[in-house]
């Protein structure tokens, strides 16, 4: 048993984590969708009618990604997942690699990284932090044209959904951070956990989000004050 008396922890976060770093979110007043159309930069069909202007948006994304630092947010979650004595996932929907650099191991990104690229001839997948052009050559099969971003786009499977399921089912606490409560699946994994019955249920966020309801425990604020206050009390909190 943990200092905490929980054993499995799974964490999902969305781009609410990331904002106080400087990386713009997709669906809160001025964020990205209201700048670009989803349909031209986020789907299969706008990137084959497009690919040029799908590249040049995900490229100037790498770039933002450069200049920008893990908060505190991160690196709560960092210190959780070390000194914490059971089991700590991170499921983020995010694509940036702030979880990373600001020192947690165990992610699983369900939508994808964006310094990774795919090939759509030979599915081989490469790290890539600079600028992609269509006419680019995979690495592996040499083949031009068919690079692509490492991310998953409306109408495509997210990534490691057996693992996220398995996770769900395993967990007794289950926080979620920084997160709309409107992209599905990602939006019912609280559900899912309610349903099974044996994880306590924590959703930390700047304001409720359309499923607050369904969680047992709401805190809202910055994710740089609420994220390590919390991660302060469940490491400090007395079985």
């Amino acid at each position: 048993m943990s200092q905490t008396g929980y054993k499995s922890i799974v964490i999902l976060t969305g781009a609410g984590i990331s904002a106080e770093s400087g990386l713009n979110t997709f669906r809160d007043a001025g964020g990205i969708w209201t700048k670009v159309n989803l349909e031209d930069v986020a789907t299969p069909e706008g990137f084959a009618r497009n690919p040029v202007m799908v590249q040049e948006f995900y490229s100037a994304r790498r770039k933002n990604l450069a200049n920008v630092e893990p908060n505190a947010a991160h690196e709560a979650l960092a210190r959780l997942e070390k000194e914490f004595a059971g089991e700590v996932l991170i499921v983020t929907q995010n694509v940036d690699n702030l979880h990373e650099r600001g020192g947690s191991e165990n992610v699983l990104h369900m939508h994808g990284e964006l310094l990774k690229v795919r090939c759509d001839n030979c599915g081989q997948v490469h790290h890539w932090p600079d600028e992609l052009f269509c006419e680019t050559p995979c690495p592996s099969c040499k083949t031009p044209n068919y690079l692509r971003p490492h991310v998953v786009w409306f109408g495509e499977m997210p990534f490691e959904m057996m693992r996220i399921d398995q996770a769900l089912e395993d967990c007794d606490l289950f926080l979620s951070i920084g997160t709309s409560g409107n992209v599905y699946p990602a939006a019912g994994y609280v559900a899912t956990v309610r349903q099974l019955g044996r994880a306590h249920t924590v959703e930390l966020n700047l304001e409720p989000s359309e499923g607050a309801t369904m969680f047992a425990e709401v805190i809202h604020g910055p994710a740089t004050k609420i994220v390590p206050a919390y991660i302060d009390r469940l490491l400090n909190k007395s079985v």
